[in-house]
């Protein structure tokens, strides 16, 4: 990685869809460069995917959460993988800290929200609690 990469790495996370000559232009380089330069991040594994990054509530989900999940060590595994398997969880992350693992869920309504935890991950084998942090604005998201 070098000063390149990572003014091509900024260009990208502003606005994936920004062209290779559009962004050869910004940095002063050729588009060949910045086409190998990328073909190579995603070789690394630094770039992993291109996403659009999505405002929950201008499409319904009006209760954003998330929530720490403490589990029993010898179960960590088998409900990590049994939360990535929701549709309504948009990241799971293991952790140290407070909790093992720490979830975003989107839903429509708290209602929604409270029987999801409640129902489907409260009861799964292994979970001793949940902490959900209720999301009121989200000031910035530079995924």
């Amino acid at each position: 990685m070098d000063s390149t990469d990572d003014n091509i790495l900024k260009i990208l996370q502003e606005d994936a869809r920004t062209s290779f000559l559009d962004i050869s232009k910004k940095i002063r380089v050729s588009e060949s460069t910045v086409r190998n330069r990328v073909k190579n991040l995603k070789e690394q594994g630094i770039i992993q995917k291109y996403a659009a990054v999505v405002n929950p509530s201008k499409i319904g989900y009006n209760s954003v959460a998330y929530v720490g999940i403490d589990v029993m060590p010898e179960k960590f595994l088998s409900v990590a993988k049994k939360l990535c398997e929701f549709d309504q969880i948009k990241a799971v992350s293991t952790c140290t800290g407070d909790h093992t693992i720490m979830t975003e869920i989107w839903m429509h309504t708290g209602h929604d929200l409270r029987s999801f935890i409640s129902e489907k991950i409260e009861s799964m084998e292994g979970v001793t609690r949940t902490c959900p942090a209720i999301v009121s604005e989200n000031l910035k998201n530079s995924v």
